[in-house]
Parts: structure tokens; sequence; C-alpha cells
């Protein structure tokens, strides 16, 4: 059996493990309820955008956008949401597990990835992919001009013909303890979900023409998408940090229970010992 002192410091390391992980779970909660605003604010906004993308693509079949163009399938990119601090349960496993299904599914295609978060960026340098940028400590300051600066980017890739197709993988929120790996195609834009009947030329005055309108709505639908990602992703960290957290809370109340009671079991075992000595010694001394 282990000395009173060794159980005690253990008690006492246990004990200080616990506030760390209370305090931890204490921000999560405070960061998971502006997350959870910040996705229910934007999701009514990412879908509309991509219903007025599914209206022209059923209006615009004489225009045309570079980004709108399918070409044949050599290489692709994609687009990893990842966190930049650990202690955040199995949010990182499942969507590097999503990342690879992806990679399976276009196995003998070339395969680069962008990377959100030093998760990601540590996870996938060790891997037999290229990596062509890596986003980190995108956390402090999460906000529209850094999922712009995302999209100007790929969009860059994707113009320039280095890759041929673009997905995201990111957790869809769905609550604290539920979050959906989530791969989606980004580009080239599907802008097939109208229908001819639903939005005629005539219904629908294009300013100041149906290319400039549609080269600036395409750009900006991708833009909302990694916003989108990027805040639904955020969400889903804090919601499985907490439950971590919260989880770690527990156990280590559970433990420090155990080893009070071990310790007490020392303690008594050894007040026992002593107490034999003194009643033997005693005895010696009658005899």
């Amino acid at each position: 059996m282990a000395g009173l002192r060794d159980i005690k410091r253990r008690i006492v390391s246990v004990k200080s493990t616990r506030q760390i992980t209370k305090a931890m779970k204490m921000v999560a909660a405070a960061k998971l309820r502006k997350a959870q605003e910040a996705v229910a604010a934007s999701r009514p906004y990412a879908a509309k955008m991509a219903e007025v993308i599914g209206a022209l693509g059923a209006v615009s079949q004489e225009a045309s956008h570079p980004l709108l163009l399918k070409r044949e399938e050599k290489n692709i990119l994609i687009l990893v949401f990842s966190s930049d601090k650990g202690l955040c349960g199995a949010f990182n496993a499942n969507v590097f597990k999503a990342v690879h299904n992806l990679i399976r599914e276009n196995e003998g295609k070339g395969v680069y990835v962008s990377v959100i978060g030093k998760k990601g960026r540590d996870f996938w340098k060790r891997r037999n992919v290229i990596m062509e940028k890596a986003y980190v400590d995108y956390t402090r300051d999460i906000n529209y001009q850094f999922a712009q600066k995302i999209a100007k980017e790929v969009i860059e890739t994707f113009s320039l013909e280095k890759v041929d197709k673009i997905f995201m993988v990111y957790n869809k929120f769905r609550s604290a303890a539920v979050q959906d790996p989530t791969a989606v195609q980004l580009l080239p834009v599907e802008a097939a979900g109208g229908k001819k009947e639903d939005a005629t030329d005539g219904d629908i005055l294009f300013e100041p023409s149906m290319q400039a309108v549609l080269s600036a709505i395409v750009e900006k639908y991708v833009e909302v998408q990694i916003f989108q990602a990027l805040i639904e992703s955020w969400a889903s960290e804090n919601g499985s940090k907490l439950v971590a957290m919260d989880n770690a809370t527990r156990n280590a109340g559970d433990m420090i229970t155990a080893l009070t009671l071990q310790y007490n079991r020392a303690r008594q075992a050894a007040i026992t010992k002593e107490l034999i000595e003194i009643v033997s010694g005693a005895d010696a001394l009658k005899s």
C-alpha cells in the first residue's frame, strides 16, 4: 500500500487538476453560448445564399463564370477545419477520419490540403499529402474578414487550375454533445438547384448585367460558405471541449473520493499498527 505522504500528494495534485478542468469548462460554456448565437444567426443567410445561387443557375444558362466550370478531376484540395488547441474530445479525430474517407473516395487523384488550426497542421504535415496552406491561431479573432481571406486564396488556387475540385471538411454543430463531421463540395459551385419555371428571364432584371451579378454572387457565396463552416466548427469545438472538461472534472472528483478512502484506510492501518506495538510493549514490561 502506498505511503500516507504519497497518497496525500496525489490528492492535492488531482484537486489542482480538477480546478483547472472546472475553469476550462466554464470558459468553454461561455464561448459556446456566443458561438451558438453566431451559428443561429448565420444559418438562414447561408441557406438563402445557396437558394439564390440555385435560382441564378436556372436563369443564367447562357452566362458563365470560372468558379462554375467543371473540369476533369486530376487534383483536389481539401479545406480541413480543426482546432488550435487540444482537450476537446474526439473533435479533431472525427474530422481527420472524414478527410481520410474523402481521400479514399478520390484515390488516384492528386490531393492537397489547406488546414485551419494548429492540430490539423501538425497532423497533416506528418502524412503523405501536400499541404497548400495552414491558418493557425484563428480562434483569437473569428470574423468574416478571416473567411474572406481564405476564400480569396482558394478561389485563386481553383482559378489557376492548380486543383479541379475543392472540398470543405468540418464538424457541423448540432448540440454540445453531438457534432456531425461533414464533407461538402465548395468549388466548382453547383448552381443547378433552381427550376426554369420558378424563375424566368422575365421575372428577374439584372443590373448592370447578368454576368456582373453572377460574378459578385458566386464569390460572395464561397465566402459565406467558408464563414459558415468556420463558426460551425468553432461552436462544435467549444461544445466538445465543454463535454470533455465536464467529464474530466467528474472523473477527478471520483478519483479524489477513491484516494481519500485509500488515505483513510492507510491512516487507520498505521494507527492500528502503532496501538498494537504499544500494547505489545506494555505487555512485555509486565512480564
